[in-house]
């Protein structure tokens, strides 16, 4: 029996092998099952050989219902992340994929690095073109990248819902814990060690792991945490709301769409749901509030900055950062820097702050919103662009901080540039990007000009 096919606890699993030598994945994992707006159940067990060699579905969301190729505002992330690329949509969508040395054994006890994917909590998946193949495991981490829930599918608040279960909303993060503690229990089969997960999001992707980070479910499932353009302290982001300020919101999608019952909203068509959810959200004002996250009593029981602000958060190493041209470049990078600053204000474990300027070749959108993702997964192969030897040189550097890190919650070593910690007398940034990696600081002038000079790209 090769290393591409293996016995979990859940029954037998075969995969294929990767782009990188030496490396082998399992793609669509089933890890847990979910009626519609219910909470998952993890699968415990599967019959005969599962077939982990294809992709699983991804969530409905908006894109799953028009051509994106066809509507120029969605063109940017359309052409960097998936052209080309055939995705399949679908309400069983619970599904993970992992990518492991050849050579791992149950014995290998490997660090895990798991990632989130961003999208505002409405779109993506964890197989665009960037995530596809990471270079981590020929550094010796195991790579898990997971579908959850969107939109309205997974982040809808009723009163209904709540006399079901007790609570209601955020069955897109409760999906992201059932990943978690699906890889607590099957990851060891794959080399990974159960004990040494690092959680790592993108945009939403940072913003779930900063739930995740102050959420009492979720003791244990992890021991590390990675926040890129998204995570961090700011008054500028949406609250998650108690799910009855929700509710008028939810109650108007529902009415919009012609249903009189729990039952009859349930058994709407998928496109249905998301017309009068769209429809609905764009009479709104401060919608994100209406769409995302909420404060259920449950996962989440106070906002992340009072968690924070409380010392509730996990007293864990996090790597926080963003780029120079992201979303409100300004107030991402000072959230960053404000949640490091607050963990060694509190005696905290280290946090290490960055800042990514690196001017994509290609165009002229500059360091935009998820541009860093392809040198952290090291997968600038899979991209349009003509990366240059400084492009593969610094990715080459940006994934070994993020496996070091992954391994030992520090990121230096191996001949790396000195990353610092930030602590009293040191708020220095590690500068990665157009010049030589340094430690430096961040002009925040310059910052505010990108931000009124600069559309942001993207969705």
């Amino acid at each position: 029996m090769t290393r591409e096919q293996i016995t979990t606890p859940c029954g037998e699993i075969r995969g294929t092998a990767c782009q990188h030598p030496g490396v082998v994945s399992f793609r669509g994992i089933r890890f847990a099952t979910a009626g519609r707006w219910e909470y998952p159940e993890i699968v415990e067990h599967w019959d005969g050989v599962y077939d982990a060699t294809k992709y699983g579905a991804c969530s409905y969301q908006p894109r799953a219902f028009y051509d994106e190729e066809a509507v120029p505002e969605k063109a940017f992330y359309y052409n960097e992340f998936r052209k080309g690329e055939q995705y399949t949509y679908d309400e069983d969508c619970l599904f993970l994929n992992i990518w492991t040395p050849a050579d791992a054994s149950p014995d290998s006890s490997l660090p895990v690095l798991f990632y989130i994917h961003g999208g505002g909590f409405t779109g993506g998946c964890g197989h665009e073109k960037h995530f596809d193949g990471p270079v981590w495991p020929t550094q010796g981490v195991i790579a898990v990248t997971v579908n959850y829930r969107l939109g309205p599918m997974g982040f809808l608040c009723l009163p209904e819902l709540a006399g079901e279960a007790g609570h209601c909303g955020n069955y897109g993060l409760f999906d992201q814990i059932a990943a978690l503690k699906w890889i607590q229990r099957n990851i060891g089969a794959f080399g990974g060690d159960a004990g040494n997960v690092t959680v790592m999001g993108q945009s939403a992707g940072a913003m779930s792991v900063q739930l995740l980070c102050v959420s009492p479910l979720t003791d244990g499932l992890f021991s590390r945490a990675v926040m890129s353009s998204g995570g961090g302290i700011s008054k500028m982001l949406p609250v998650a709301a108690p799910p009855d300020k929700q509710y008028p919101f939810w109650q108007k999608v529902m009415a919009r769409a012609g249903c009189e019952s729990l039952a009859a909203f349930r058994a709407l068509s998928p496109e249905k749901l998301f017309a009068a959810w769209q429809e609905e959200k764009a009479d709104q004002s401060r919608m994100a509030q209406l769409m995302g996250p909420c404060m259920d009593g449950c996962l989440l029981t106070k906002s992340t900055v009072a968690a924070a602000q409380g010392g509730e958060q996990k007293n864990i190493p996090y790597m926080m950062g963003s780029t120079s041209h992201d979303v409100m470049p300004p107030f991402i990078y000072k959230m960053a820097k404000d949640w490091c600053r607050l963990q060694a204000d509190q005696g905290k474990q280290p946090s290490y702050a960055w800042f990514f300027d690196r001017m994509l070749p290609g165009d002229e959108n500059g360091a935009w919103h998820s541009s860093d993702l392809w040198y952290w997964f090291g997968t600038l192969d899979n991209c349009w662009r003509p990366m240059t030897d400084k492009d593969h040189a610094l990715s080459r550097q940006m994934s070994t901080y993020l496996t070091n890190f992954a391994k030992t919650g520090d990121p230096n070593g191996g001949g790396l540039t000195k990353w610092l910690p930030t602590q009293k007398g040191q708020n220095k940034v590690l500068r990665l990007g157009e010049k030589e990696t340094h430690m430096g600081g961040v002009s925040m002038a310059k910052l505010n000009y990108t931000m009124l000079t600069n559309k942001a790209v993207g969705e």
